[in-house]
């Protein structure tokens, strides 16, 4: 009699199969693809997995899946106009799933993963990029925000903030102080009340 199935999962193992990966990588171990890149004659050249750029890129996929039997498997792969940096970075986040770069790459990192239709980069850029844009706007209105206070003050300059509270607390005619609510009060208000007196 066979009990009801049960679910073996791990939580670690996706990240571990990508630790993996990565270190053998970096070791140059059972590498079976040289991905070359060439930037205004620069030429850089990476190892790496087939099975691994294929699960992560379109574009890797279908140059692997569709090598000629009769040429026998793909061992190298040539890109024009990838910088070295730019493709070191693509090949780090798609070993890892993280990647630290500049700011000012960010857009170039939009680019390569658009070229190579690598689909979790190009989210990973719209994110970032959107949060920067974000950020810039916030800062933005900040500023503009700060430039309105700036003129509201300049508009009475003969009038300092301190001055406005002093003037709040000025003395009726009897020369008893005059109490009301700070924020609202017009400058009316204590020539009103004195009359009513």
């Amino acid at each position: 009699m066979e009990g009801a199935p049960v679910l073996l999962e791990s939580k670690s193992s996706p990240l571990n199969l990508l630790n993996e990966m990565h270190q053998l990588r970096l070791l140059g171990h059972l590498c079976d693809v040289t991905v070359s890149v060439e930037y205004q004659g620069v030429r850089a050249e990476f190892a790496a997995h087939k099975a691994v750029l294929a699960a992560t890129s379109k574009f890797f996929k279908e140059v692997f899946l569709n090598e000629k039997a009769a040429d026998g498997p793909r061992s190298s792969v040539f890109l024009n106009e990838v910088q070295g940096a730019d493709f070191a970075s693509f090949l780090e986040f798609v070993y890892t799933a993280r990647v630290e770069v500049e700011e000012d790459r960010v857009q170039r990192m939009l680019e390569i993963a658009e070229k190579l239709k690598c689909l979790d980069l190009s989210e990973t850029c719209f994110q970032l990029k959107k949060q920067m844009l974000e950020s810039v706007l916030l800062e933005l209105q900040n500023f503009s925000e700060s430039q309105n206070a700036e003129e509201e003050s300049a508009a009475h300059p003969n009038v300092p903030p301190e001055s406005k509270a002093v003037a709040e607390a000025e003395q009726d005619p009897l020369g008893s102080p005059v109490a009301r609510p700070s924020h609202g009060a017009s400058p009316e208000a204590p020539a009103a009340k004195s009359k009513e007196k």
